[in-house]
């Protein structure tokens, strides 16, 4: 099947720019600034999954006061530093994880959230840079 010239554009284009955020994520992860590391956090991302019921709000869901138990015990052990849900209509939310918690240990501890495990909540974690903060 041939592509149309426009739609070839499109898709080159797209793999361009996604090849190139890839590339300049990847060296901006890797520099030092002022001789010490960046500031790396994995996010931890929340969003409704396939048993989230529609029309409820968030706390009305089955599984969310799990789900804030499950990240209160990293609050606990001083691993999270902030987290909540988003208050727009597409609902889900965050979680912020101190520096220096790995992302392995970030996504093993998202896997183990019964919320996501029962379907109530979708997770994806993904590398974030400070670029600011006081």
């Amino acid at each position: 099947m041939k592509m149309r010239s426009a739609t070839r554009r499109k898709v080159l284009s797209l793999l361009f720019v996604n090849a190139a955020a890839a590339h300049l994520s990847d060296h901006a992860i890797a520099q030092p600034v002022s001789g010490a590391m960046k500031d790396i956090r994995y996010v931890v991302f929340h969003r409704p999954g396939p048993a989230w019921q529609q029309g409820k709000g968030m706390f009305e869901q089955p599984g969310v006061m799990q789900h804030v138990q499950h990240y209160r015990q990293w609050l606990t052990a001083g691993k999270l530093e902030l987290g909540g849900p988003h208050l727009d209509a597409g609902g889900g939310g965050m979680m912020i994880p101190v520096a220096g918690v790995s992302e392995e240990d970030v996504k093993r501890f998202a896997l183990e959230d019964p919320a996501v495990n029962d379907g109530t909540l979708l997770v994806e974690v993904r590398p974030w840079l400070v670029g600011m903060s006081k």
